[in-house]
């Protein structure tokens, strides 16, 4: 006899498939099975049965289960959590799982992997491409897709150098032996207030219940010894403590301090992982080997056989918000997963989200502050410098207090930071004889000069080309003006400034591995840098203890374009960066630039009175009903015919819902109406907090018939307007 039985493919277009099984087989829901999909074998997990809405299958047409992996099932709170992303979110379930599950059935259980590297060897004449391929690869290990992402050639390539012999075969065994961290191996001496918040979150976790922590300390205030000491518990639990960081350049020196107060590295969790390493760590987290995780947003969505904590650290940060595949907050979606796991989430930051202020007001999460920074350290002093008073050369964007400061800085063997949120050298390119502006070719964008690559790069797609010698339109030669400032542009005109001064740039572009950031860590606490002239991405985690002036180049970049949250992120970035100065006895100074003082953001950086502007924010934001008081929803059309997704979008508008407590804008062109070749059009749902908005949405989408070559995106709480 056989049984019907549900299966959940991490295939999103397939979702749930009936299979048969032997009826004496002992299975549970949330086992990992291998099923026939025509020729292949596709991965997939037992489901409940009353899920599954396939159509009614004759007995004798179902195809059986091809295996039934040796591994422990995901637990009934995995798979409601999986249903509610899926739902909250609108995503097809398969594509949520599949962020828990990223892998074919042939690699899920193997015991050893496939490597290559390049053997020390003479190499024969060979091709231009092979000759590039073989010495990009000196010293490289990895998969073949992973060799062919580093030599930029495709994998067909790497295969023939395989053949060859010129690559060379290594199989490494995915047996991992993990050492322990242990609770009680290097505990701190703790401040009267961070021992008192300390204890909160080890009371939370030994009644085993649901609670959100809103863990807000002051920059260098030591909430990650705060919440050391809530994993440290979780290990004497015997259960397994889960950290998120905003970015994967924050991982290594993490690990390290991690390391010096646990004894070991925890288990990482990122996408610059090799595969051998992301299939060992998958396996040492869903057997309960691996105790503590470190990870990228997408750790949320691994099967934890035990799971008893959740910390988002930064989790003020935008980078959390995912705008690709499944659109989804991390900071949001782990106050979920910690509410269907039933155990303690902490949410850690020096500046709260507004919608995390609005929970905290609400009773729904549970405030623990940190308002004094650890030790000697005191809040850096701020200087507002009014640019419009400011008179300066053509060509220079540093005002001269804060040159006198970075100069006093410097001859006091301290160091200083430059923060200007825009990579390369300009955003902007133009002919000062025709008026042409340089664009992308497929986004509405303008190429950015960065010039140390010698490259114009198009920070949407990431297309690329040579920075050209005339003008492209009119063919004049040396015509070309770049305008406005980007990094690269300030350490110019650092360079000349401080010629004695040790100036490093730091970017996404240059700080793109752990390895990297761990570097250039390593280089600022011995002294080897001077001045740092970086993007948001140094304004996260970072402790200088030497770093004492900090300036803000533009302050009011951020306030500019349709961006809903503007002013929001610019006081978190602006206040988060400020943070970097004066982390030690050595005093600090922050000096921001800015054409408009009077504005709240400024205002409330200058006062220090950072209530006074959630207060404000909150009002205006009640006011006019968004979020956290509204819901909006953000439709996207896109298509690579721009008459297509204009069609569909004119149809979609004529049918779009109305009623009380529901708003819909739209359609509109984007304002990058072409990203990565596609066309795009938006709606803009503006919701009351009571309205069931994904079904709103459902019925209205299933009213047309959307044609195969148009794409439909939807941001349930979008962070992003263009």
């Amino acid at each position: 006899m056989k049984r019907r039985i549900s299966v959940l493919t991490t295939n999103p277009s397939l979702g749930i498939l009936t299979y048969s099984l032997p009826e004496a087989k002992a299975v549970a829901a949330g086992q990992l099975v291998s099923i026939p999909l025509g020729p292949r074998q596709i991965l997939g997990m037992l489901w409940e049965e009353d899920v599954s809405n396939q159509i009614k299958i004759a007995d004798n047409r179902l195809r059986p289960v091809s295996k039934i992996y040796d591994l422990p099932e995901a637990s009934h709170c995995y798979r409601k959590f999986i249903q509610w992303v899926s739902s909250y979110y609108m995503a097809p379930l398969g594509a949520v799982l599949r962020m828990g599950i990223p892998f074919s059935p042939a690699t899920i259980e193997s015991r050893e992997i496939k490597n290559y590297y390049v053997p020390k060897r003479e190499w024969p004449k060979l091709t231009p491409l092979r000759q590039q391929a073989l010495e990009k690869l000196s010293g490289e290990k990895g998969s073949v897709r992973e060799l062919a992402e580093k030599a930029e050639i495709s994998p067909a390539i790497i295969r023939a150098l395989i053949k060859t012999g010129l690559i060379t075969e290594q199989k490494t065994s995915l047996e991992i032996a993990l050492s322990l961290p242990n609770p009680d191996f290097n505990a701190p001496i703790l401040s009267e207030t961070q021992s008192k918040a300390a204890e909160i979150l080890k009371e939370s976790i030994a009644k085993k219940s649901f609670e959100t922590f809103l863990l807000d300390g002051v920059t260098g205030s030591g909430k990650t010894e705060v919440y050391f000491e809530a994993i440290a518990q979780t290990l004497r639990d015997g259960k397994q403590s889960l950290i998120l960081l905003p970015e994967i350049a924050l991982t290594e020196p993490f690990l390290k301090r991690f390391q010096a107060r646990f004894g070991c590295e925890p288990v990482v969790w990122h996408s610059d992982l090799s595969q051998a390493r992301r299939r060992k760590n998958w396996q040492a987290i869903v057997t309960g080997q691996a105790k503590v995780v470190i990870g990228a947003r997408s750790a949320l969505f691994l099967p934890f056989k035990a799971i008893g904590l959740i910390i988002v650290d930064e989790a003020h940060e935008t980078s959390f918000k995912q705008e690709d595949g499944v659109c989804y907050q991390a900071r949001d979606v782990a106050v979920m997963r910690a509410k269907f796991e039933n155990i303690p989430v902490i949410l850690a930051t020096a500046t709260p989200a507004i919608e995390s202020v609005m929970q905290v007001r609400l009773g729904n999460y549970k405030e623990i502050r940190l308002a004094e920074r650890h030790g000697s350290a005191g809040l850096p002093s701020i200087h507002v410098i009014n640019m419009t008073e400011q008179a300066l050369a053509k060509g220079r964007w540093l005002a001269p207090p804060l040159v006198k400061a970075l100069t006093n800085a410097v001859e006091r063997h301290e160091q200083g930071l430059l923060f200007l949120n825009r990579r390369g050298y300009a955003p902007l390119t133009l002919c000062r004889h025709c008026g042409h502006r340089i664009k992308c070719p497929h986004c509405t964008a303008w190429m950015v000069e960065h010039r140390q690559l010698g490259q114009m790069i198009c920070h949407h797609c990431g297309f690329t080309m040579p920075v050209p010698d005339k003008c492209p339109e009119c063919q004049t030669a040396d015509s070309l003006v770049a305008c406005g400032p980007g990094v690269e542009r300030i350490a110019e005109e650092a360079a000349v400034l401080f010629p004695e001064a040790r100036i490093e740039t730091i970017t996404s572009d240059t700080l793109a591995t752990p390895k990297q950031a761990a570097e250039f860590v390593e280089k600022m606490d011995q002294g080897a840098i001077d001045i740092i002239i970086g993007t948001q991405l140094i304004t996260k985690g970072y402790h200088f203890p030497r770093l004492t002036v900090v300036g803000v180049v533009d302050a009011d970049i951020g306030l500019q374009g349709g961006d809903l949250r503007a002013s929001e992120h610019s006081f978190q970035q602006i206040a988060q960066v400020a943070g970097r100065a004066g982390r030690s006895a050595l005093d600090g100074h922050v000096f921001i630039q800015t054409y408009e003082p009077e504005t709240p953001v400024i205002s409330a950086l200058a006062s220090g009175d950072r209530e006074a502007f959630y207060q404000t924010e909150l009002e205006i934001r009640e006011i006019t009903e968004a979020p956290p008081f509204g819901r909006y929803v953000a439709l996207i059309i896109s298509s690579e015919k721009q008459e297509i997704a204009e069609a569909v979008g004119h149809q979609l508008g004529q049918r779009k819902p109305e009623g009380d407590g529901i708003e819909v804008f739209g359609p509109a062109p984007a304002p990058l109406l072409q990203l990565r070749g596609r066309y795009r059009y938006r709606f803009l749902i503006q919701a009351k907090r009571n309205i069931p908005i994904q079904r709103v949405i459902h019925q209205w989408l299933s009213k047309i018939s959307i044609p195969s070559s148009v794409r439909i995106t939807i941001d349930v709480d979008p962070y992003s307007f263009f």
